[in-house]
This record gives structure tokens, C-alpha cells and sequence, in this order.
């Protein structure tokens, strides 16, 4: 059976690396770049970026927003497992489309997932997953609405939302104020938009902001709440040399 049978308004997308994606008609956009590859992307973008600053911690935990079609969560749990990495990992990812993630298990997922199809039929049909090194739970609903309930402190987070233009509630500076509050000391984060209006919100809420680049993908973001030994952007001269500048507030979109 093929994914379109389940998942409505949406098509199926072929990007650049050959993996496949999904185009939502809600949105108007597709859930990854069709020019960096779903799966490029997802490793390049978000999980090689990230777990390269936790190699010394036993156990993670991520905040993964959202799920979509778990490229994200996925991708860390194949490149954890390809690299021989042994930290436990808790990934925790709201997501308000709970028929898309039901059908994932019908999905054309890449090859290189092939060996997690029992974690990715388990997602599907339970929202959830555990073994003795991962575990994955879904939460069905608005982000908003999540996060705040959750309880532990979170390591890393992948910001993949819909883009700010198409889905701005979750890249406000309130927004981030949420994310902020569930963060250890040492939290980062990643996302593909490097559009001022998300930097901003990340520096107001006291992250400090680093311009990335990875072989085969447009630059991106890493925000984190400690030093990292990359390059980063001066925000308050940015700001200074453009007054027109803001980030986004969520009074402007209720």
C-alpha cells in the first residue's frame, strides 16, 4: 500500500538524495528540503551536529519538533547505531497529525532505515518505542501545548518545524521561551532557518547563536546555552545594523 492512501493532503516527493518526503497542502511546503535530501539533511543538519557536543554523556534526551515522519529521530537512532555510540537516548517529539504518524509504517523510508522497520512499525501503531537504548514518544497535539509538560531536562533539541513564514507559532520569541525553560545547562539546538527573525527570538531568550555550514546543505543554525567552539554571530551588532529587525511575537499571529 502506498502512503498517499493514508496521509490525505499530502504527496509523495522524491529529493535530492533519492530518499523520499512528503508535500503538505496545509502548509505548502515540504516537510524537508528536496534540494538537501530528507535524509542528507536530517544527519547533516541536525544529528551529526548535535551529538558531536554530548560524546562524553551517558544518557541524552531530545526534543524533537516536530515528528512528522521521523526522519530526525530515525536518523539518530541509524547513525548512533552505525557509529558504535552507546548513550541511552529519550526522544520526546509532539506532533499534531497523529493519522500521518499512524501511517509510517507504510512509508518508503530510504535503506538505510531498513534495519529499524520493527522501531518504525512500533512508532506507528503505539506512538511509542523502547528498548534497552532508546526510547521514543510521540505527543500527539499542539507543540504549544506539549512541552511545558514535559519533565525532564532536555539535551538537544532538532527546531524542524513548518518554516516561520508557513507555521510562525512555533519560532516565536515565546515559543523559544517554552523551549528554554525545559533546557539543562548545556542544551542545543539545531534548525535548518536562518532567517534573523529566528535568531533573534534564540538570543532573547539567552542562547547563543553559531552560523553552521555541512558538506551538501544550505547553512543553518546552531543555538546552544554554553560557548561552542564555532563561529558566532554577533546579534547585537546584527541588530544594531538593522532596527527594522524582530523577532516573532506571538501577539501578532492571535
Amino acid at each position: 500500500m502506498r502512503i498517499e492512501k493514508f496521509v490525505g493532503s499530502k504527496k509523495v516527493v522524491v529529493t535530492q538524495d533519492g530518499s523520499q518526503t512528503l508535500f503538505s497542502t496545509q502548509f505548502n511546503e515540504s516537510y524537508h528540503s528536496t534540494k538537501d535530501g530528507a535524509l542528507h539533511e536530517s544527519l547533516e543538519k541536525h544529528v551529526k551536529q548535535a551529538l558531536a557536543f554530548f560524546k562524553e554523556k551517558e544518557e541524552l534526551t531530545i526534543l524533537d519538533i516536530c515528528f512528522g515522519l521521523g526522519y530526525n529521530t530515525f536518523a539518530t537512532i541509524y547513525y548512533m547505531k552505525k557509529e558504535g555510540l552507546n548513550q541511552k537516548v529519550h526522544i520526546l517529539s509532539p506532533e499534531f497529525d497523529e493519522g500521518l504518524v499512524r501511517s509510517l509504517k507504510y512509508f518508503y523510508y530510504p535503506p538505510e532505515f531498513d534495519a529499524l522497520q520493527p522501531i518504525i512499525q512500533a512508532v506507528s501503531e503505539n506512538l511509542f518505542y523502547e528498548d534497552e537504548q532508546f526510547k521514543i514518544e510521540v505527543l500527539i497535539g499542539d507543540a504549544r501545548e506539549s512541552i511545558p509538560q514535559i519533565q525532564k531536562k532536555v539535551d538537544i533539541i532538532y527546531q524542524d518545524a513548518f518554516s516561520p513564514k508557513q507555521n510562525p507559532l512555533l519560532w516565536t520569541k515565546e515559543y523559544f521561551e517554552q523551549v528554554r525553560a525545559i533546557c539543562g545547562e548545556d542544551a542545543v539546538l539545531t534548525t535548518y532557518s536562518v532567517a534573523t527573525s529566528t535568531r533573534l527570538a534564540l538570543w532573547e531568550n539567552g542562547f547563543h547563536i553559531f552560523a553552521q555550514q555541512a558538506q551538501g546543505v544550505r547553512d543553518f543554525t546552531i543555538a546552544s546555552l554554553r560557548l561552542l567552539p564555532l563561529q558566532e554571530i554577533d546579534m547585537e551588532l546584527k541588530k544594531s545594523r538593522n532596527l527594522e529587525a524582530k523577532s516573532l511575537r506571538d501577539e501578532e499571529y492571535q
